[in-house]
């Protein structure tokens, strides 16, 4: 696995990897004088005497900088404390790390720590640099993830998260911020330093604290977003070529090939890259990752592909209408912003089917998950939990469960499964000492007082009913297609996924023309990672040829 691969499966929380501060020469690499002779030409230089300020924490769209002389100091803010020097760049090296790609509000300072000569590049002559130059593009793209990835190892430049690890809102900010590649720190109520922090006891946990000392009361998610700069600033009549609603593996697969292709490229989702896929442990047949790869990490790249080529995120904002005006689309999302878009990608996905029992909603996020990432698997040591389902989601999460907890246990409600799950895990289930298959088995009961406790499976064929000691139950039968808030804007299918390929147009396009549908939404698609990232891609000639005809091609 090359440097840059490694680093992203660490930053979004999927493997232990060296440590990036451990390979200077990757993180921060030293261009040669030939590669600066090149780099200089694209931007201008400018002299900077000693402390000036070059960038703060909470600036968007900065600019990027090559040290020709002197040095620039990066530097990190944390509450109640004294400012750090996380690094310095010297001689030909430079600065910048993954929010140089996007317009989120960047985490760290940046000041001449001496007397300097520098090359400043602007977002736009930076980009330029990149593509053009592609070696030099290639050492700065690893550096940037790696540099990304020592904050979010070593915790640094981000937010402090002080509550129960396994309060559910805690657990909703930690994998709303970690999916997101965003560094967080949880700290446990009772320990000095939350005290320090915290000043007097307090009642309203969770609490997140800022760098800059503030305290947020348990911020809801679009919130902790738009406090943090997660959501990029979207001009109010800027008009896109192509809006993805979802980022999923079928709409980041869209955007990747769209934004490459030179589409002003928007993608629009409610919480993370990823989608559903993004919660997989390892999938094991992706083509080209024999040894596997989890969900999380695999979206993390294209997102980092997207915004490499110039797509615009809309993080935590969910789309929630849609209407057509002089052959424009006009989104509305959550918050009340609204995005302009010439063409319309439906990769929404699905949500999670839930248990149908009296006390399940009580114990969402207390016990009930829909995910089985590291961040849930910590829950696990040294006790019992049940996987509910028999699809591949449901297997791989068994096999990665089984390396934390004491034992594995996998309901399902049929005889077996063979009909629902690849074969390798199938044989990875049966040959597992740790995990025991339930057929005809179902759960009828939840029981705890705050968490989950313990769990009764019921067999179906003989009515017998048995109480397990389950902290944490998995719960993974499938979703329903997100479409409930498209209005009638398109046609659905009896179980409201999206009709496509209607007579005379494109496999992908919708009954409404220049609205195109993608991966689970889409009706009668293969509900795999695979097929929706290639019909996000072939989808994108569609969207071209319908710009064409259009005029706006």
């Amino acid at each position: 696995m090359r440097p840059e691969e490694n680093a992203i499966e660490a930053a979004r929380g999927d493997v232990d990897s060296a440590d990036p501060y451990e390979r200077q020469q990757q993180t921060f690499p030293i261009l040669t004088d030939e590669q600066v002779s090149r780099l200089r030409t694209y931007g201008t230089e400018e002299t900077r005497p000693k402390g000036s300020v070059l960038f703060s924490r909470g600036d968007r769209g900065v600019d990027f900088f090559l040290v020709l002389s002197g040095s620039i100091e990066i530097i990190e803010h944390a509450p109640k404390e004294a400012d750090r020097v996380v690094t310095t760049h010297a001689h030909h090296q430079f600065t910048g790390e993954l929010d140089l790609f996007n317009r989120r509000a960047i985490l760290v300072d940046g000041r001449t720590g001496e007397d300097s000569r520098l090359v400043r590049l602007t977002r736009d002559q930076f980009r330029r640099m990149s593509s053009t130059e592609q070696d030099i593009g290639e050492i700065i793209m690893r550096a940037f993830i790696l540099r990304r990835t020592a904050f979010i190892v070593h915790k640094e430049a981000g937010v402090l998260l002080i509550g129960a690890r396994t309060d559910r809102d805690v657990i909703r900010m930690n994998r709303f911020l970690s999916r997101n590649g965003y560094p967080v720190r949880q700290i446990d109520p009772s320990t000095e330093e939350a005290a320090r922090l915290l000043c007097d006891q307090r009642d309203d946990l969770p609490v997140i604290c800022t760098p800059d000392g503030e305290i947020w009361v348990n911020p809801t998610t679009p919130d902790l977003a738009d406090r943090l700069g997660l959501t990029e600033e979207l001009p109010e009549d800027h008009l896109f070529d192509l809006a993805v609603i979802g980022g999923g593996p079928a709409g980041l697969s869209a955007c990747v090939y769209g934004a490459s292709e030179a589409l002003d490229t928007i993608v629009i989702e409610s919480e993370a890259p990823g989608g559903q896929a993004g919660t997989s442990s390892k999938i094991e047949n992706y083509l080209g990752f024999p040894t596997g790869i989890s969900g999380q990490a695999l979206a993390g790249r294209a997102w980092i592909q997207g915004q490499k080529f110039g797509a615009t995120f809309a993080i935590a904002r969910p789309a929630n209408g849609i209407h057509r005006d002089e052959g424009k689309f006009h989104l509305t999302l959550s918050g009340g912003q609204t995005v302009h878009a010439r063409s319309v990608i439906l990769a929404c996905g699905a949500t999670y089917r839930t248990l149908d029992l009296e006390n399940y909603a009580a114990f969402e996020g207390q016990g009930i998950h829909y995910a089985a990432t590291a961040l849930e698997a910590q829950f696990c040591s040294g006790a019992d939990v049940a996987v509910v389902g028999g699809g591949n989601s449901a297997g791989q999460a068994a096999v990665f469960l089984s390396r934390h907890a004491n034992h594995v246990h996998v309901l399902v409600r049929g005889d077996g499964l063979a009909d629902s799950m690849s074969d390798y895990l199938v044989s990875r289930i049966e040959q597992s000492s740790r995990i025991t298959l339930h057929t005809h088995t179902e759960i009828s009961g939840l029981h705890g007082d705050r968490a989950l406790e313990e769990v009764t499976f019921r067999n179906r064929q003989t009515g017998e009913a048995q109480i397990h000691a389950i902290p944490n139950v998995f719960v993974m039968i499938g979703a329903t297609p997100n479409t409930g808030w498209m209005g009638d804007c398109v046609k659905l299918d009896a179980n409201g996924f999206v009709l496509t390929g209607r007579d005379g147009a494109t496999p992908f396009e919708t009954s409404a023309r220049g609205i195109f549908a993608v991966g689970d939404v889409r009706s009668g698609s293969v509900k795999r990672v695979a097929s929706g990232v290639g019909e996000g891609s072939v989808c994108i000639s569609h969207v071209h040829a319908y710009l064409a005809a259009e005029g706006t091609g």
